[in-house]
């Protein structure tokens, strides 16, 4: 195995959760970047539970990108891709963020191994500036799924919708939900949010399928795949 490579800044990978034996069962890892403060994990900590337990089996690992202090998000993401590399070899990489993770995933989204990307709540500011806005092009050829509740006061979900619209025109792979009066922490709707998320994760990494509603945000036009609402109880009849 590759010697791993020293943290940037201080950041580190947490204890790998979910696939068991050797590096070569590894078939894809998921890394998780938490919020801004770890007062408010958001759905961070049962996300990383459901995906290891429903892709465990097939070699899926999550490990959560941890900052050392003063760190860059950003550039703590890329490093933990790196990591990836470094330790498990060719296998693809999701970015999954939180609140400021969620912002660190969809920046870091270029480097060569990531195939996806999954934001909660991103935090994107109150509003994205029309002379300096997001940048998208990192995007491209990534899966991408971005989820805001709609009474978010932290972060302005039309911040993350006017992202999404414009990573639509270069990257028709782009979907994202809706849910409807949930705040920042996506607490009131967590159970739908976590199975709204294994199953974009498990179909962008392992089976290439996905639930009928990502399916078709996926394919719809703008807004309509852009704005889709999370049915409540989602995740009860997965693809059955």
């Amino acid at each position: 195995m590759a010697q791993h490579a020293p943290p940037a800044r201080g950041a580190r990978l947490g204890r790998a959760a979910g696939a068991n034996g050797s590096v070569s069962t590894v078939s894809g890892v998921v890394l998780l970047l938490p919020g801004a403060s770890r007062w408010s994990p958001g759905p961070v900590r049962p996300l990383a539970r459901a995906l290891a337990r429903a892709g465990g089996t097939d070699g899926l690992v999550v490990h959560a990108v941890l900052p050392g202090r003063g760190t860059n998000r950003e550039e703590d993401a890329g490093w933990g891709a790196e990591e990836v590399v470094r330790r498990y070899g060719d296998v693809p990489v999701c970015l999954a963020g939180y609140d400021a993770g969620g912002r660190a995933a969809l920046r870091a989204a270029g480097h060569h191994a990531v195939n996806s990307v999954l934001a909660l709540a991103p935090s994107l500011g109150r509003t994205v500036s029309t002379d300096s806005p997001e940048p998208v092009k990192q995007l491209s050829g990534r899966q991408v799924l971005i989820v805001h509740g709609t009474n978010d006061a932290h972060s302005d979900p039309e911040a993350s919708f006017r992202l999404a619209a414009r990573a639509k025109k270069a990257n028709r792979a782009t979907c994202r939900f809706e849910v409807h009066s949930d705040g920042h922490r996506l607490r009131d709707h967590q159970a739908e949010v976590v199975a709204l998320s294994v199953d974009f994760v498990l179909g962008a990494m392992l089976s290439g399928r996905y639930s009928r509603p990502v399916t078709d945000a996926l394919a719809a036009p703008p807004p309509l795949g852009l704005r889709m609402p999370l049915a409540s109880g989602f995740g009860h009849s997965l693809r059955g």
